[in-house]
């Protein structure tokens, strides 16, 4: 086995803290990385609180860093290769959604970066608030090096579950999107969605944001508090990215979407309440999303890379990892917090 250093957690009153974890020797098709970068997710806040002790927990599931080892059967990468890895790290491959490049919904569901199940062993998986991460080589990925390291991180998460909606709605020339909520996922939908052409709108109940979301590409503002805002941007909007990570309600939004529509919910997993008048009126339609596949997550980098588009981030060494949750947790962070894990112990 190798051994790493990373920040662990036995239950949901420990804080992190420092300790030595074990990654499974090199199979045929894995990549060993050594972790540079991962981004702070709300996830890591929420699992952090749910886990009941049954075992370590290692959060971090948007991750860049090098390659250290390789497989024999590995293709893609040699040593020293700059690479990132997102939430998923395997799936069955064999399902229809797996087929259709959509391993985030695989049937069999994927194995997650971290607290999932390794399809091999039944091991847990510990994530990347680590020195070292080994993963398949099918789910790592090359990350631009034109751009900052620490920025991309977030791209593997926050940036994806965007960045999926966006492509499959065609967002584009000709095509308005609403942006609700301008947070981890939202600042990042608003810079790709005017990268690829479209009218921006972003919503928000503060107006003091208004300033920054027309700096990150915004054509436009809407303070849902207004009601004449609310009214001037009624029926205007082709596709809605709601990132609202909290209860709320979707009537609101949904009255704001064009003839034929579609609002995206992705910040809120729970349950939802809506009027069918609000979907009937205007033939609109209510999707959802999560994550990403690996052609859309390569395709992202790829089209971050060609254009310049990075997460807004601060950056904090891992040391400082209980703070970063904490003002997480308080909505203390414009707009992802990313820990830079070279203050590490060497493998």
């Amino acid at each position: 086995m190798r051994t790493t250093s990373a920040y662990g957690a036995q239950g949901s009153e420990e804080e992190l803290t420092l300790r030595t974890v074990e990654r499974r020797d090199l199979r045929p098709d894995d990549v060993a990385v050594r972790v540079t970068y991962c981004g702070v997710c709300y996830t890591d806040v929420s699992s952090l609180h749910a886990h009941e002790g049954d075992g370590l927990l290692v959060p971090g599931h948007e991750f860049v860093g090098e390659v250290v080892g390789v497989g024999d059967a590995v293709t893609r990468f040699v040593v020293g290769d700059q690479v990132a890895v997102g939430n998923i790290v395997d799936s069955c491959g064999t399902c229809a959604m797996c087929r259709a490049g959509q391993e985030n919904f695989c049937e069999e569901f994927p194995t997650l970066t971290y607290g999932g199940r390794d399809r091999h062993d039944g091991s847990t998986t510990l994530g990347g608030y680590s020195g070292e991460y080994v993963a398949r080589e099918d789910f790592v990925y090359h990350r631009p090096t034109n751009l900052d390291p620490a920025a991309v991180a977030p791209l593997l998460c926050a940036g994806v579950t965007v960045w999926e909606p966006l492509r499959r709605w065609a967002a584009g020339p000709g095509m308005t999107v609403g942006v609700a909520g301008l947070g981890g996922l939202g600042h990042l939908a608003v810079r790709l969605a005017a990268a690829l052409g479209a009218r921006v709108v972003v919503l928000t109940r503060t107006p003091g944001k208004a300033d920054d979301a027309r700096a990150l590409g915004a054509d436009d503002v809407v303070v849902t508090t207004d009601d004449a805002d609310l009214a001037r941007a009624a029926g205007t909007i082709d596709l809605l990215l709601d990132t609202i990570s909290a209860r709320h309600d979707l009537g609101q939004l949904l009255r704001l979407v064009a003839l034929d529509g579609t609002l995206v919910s992705l910040g809120w997993l729970g349950p939802v309440e809506l009027e069918t008048l609000d979907l009937l009126i205007g033939r609109k339609s209510l999707a959802s999303a999560g994550s990403g596949g690996r052609p859309r997550t390569q395709e992202l980098l790829d089209f971050c890379g060609e254009r310049g588009i990075t997460a807004d981030v601060e950056v904090l060494p891992s040391a400082q990892v209980s703070t970063a949750l904490r003002r997480l947790a308080a909505n203390d962070v414009r707009y992802r917090f990313v820990l830079d894990l070279s203050d590490l112990p060497a493998a």
